[in-house]
């Protein structure tokens, strides 16, 4: 199917049948049935991140855009450190690879990452976000399997790899967690370990009910380490 009839192509009610139950309650929950098929998203992002566990939080603003078709994203931040924007910061999913850059004062990198590793943390996360743009969770590289009744296993797969996480919902239907496995680096070595996003708020743009808040945190064997509490403010969907 060419681009210009998916974006013709609205969601149906009988495209919702055969799911999960709590996903059909979560996809009709977003208000997706009626829609037009999303091949494009742009977010304004705020709140605060810090680098490490002892490390102060800074202040940050960010613009996300995504594509569906292939699956991909652009996450672009600014940092303030003593009231002055010094951290630059660039996360993407683009053509199947992961990269993640820092740098502080345009002059001296923060970070650098990419290879296969980052090729999985940056399609989770994209998986992560695609709550913000919930018709993707209808396409044909998306799988479930279903567990109880408030919580689902969600698969997408992309340029060869797939990545898993575990979704729950409130009984509205809204998503309160994702929960997934996630390449964490430290001192240069990359290991698997238990990544969450906790949902707690929930607001309409374009006719859709999707998330406004949460934090983003690793599940690391001693405690929790939250590094990111974001805030939407601005969704827009299919602009060029």
């Amino acid at each position: 199917m060419d681009e210009q009839a998916i974006e013709n192509k609205l969601v149906t009610p009988e495209m919702l049948q055969g799911l999960p139950q709590p996903v059909q309650h979560y996809l009709a929950c977003t208000g997706v049935v009626g829609k037009p098929w999303i091949l494009t998203a742009q977010l304004i992002q705020a709140g605060r991140f810090r680098m490490g566990p002892e490390r102060p939080w800074m202040p940050i603003k960010a613009v996300q855009t995504f594509t569906t078709t292939p699956p991909g994203f652009v996450w672009k931040a600014t940092g303030q450190v003593a009231g002055l924007p010094l951290v630059k910061g660039r996360d993407c999913y683009q053509d199947g690879h992961g990269h993640m850059l820092g740098k502080l004062a345009g002059l001296y990198t923060i970070f650098n990452a990419r290879g296969k590793e980052m090729d999985q943390s940056s399609l989770t996360r994209y998986l992560s976000e695609m709550m913000w743009f919930p018709t993707a969770f209808l396409g044909d590289n998306i799988s479930w399997q279903g567990i109880d009744d408030h919580s689902t296993q969600v698969t997408l797969t992309d340029g060869g790899k797939s990545v898993s996480a575990r979704m729950e919902f409130d009984d509205q239907g809204r998503p309160t967690l994702f929960k997934a496995l996630r390449y964490y680096e430290e001192k240069g070595q990359y290991s698997l370990v238990p990544w969450s996003n906790l949902i707690d708020r929930y607001q309409a743009f374009g006719g859709l009910n999707v998330p406004t808040h949460g934090q983003v945190m690793w599940n690391m064997a001693s405690d929790d380490f939250t590094y990111f509490d974001w805030d939407v403010s601005q969704i827009e969907y299919n602009v060029a």
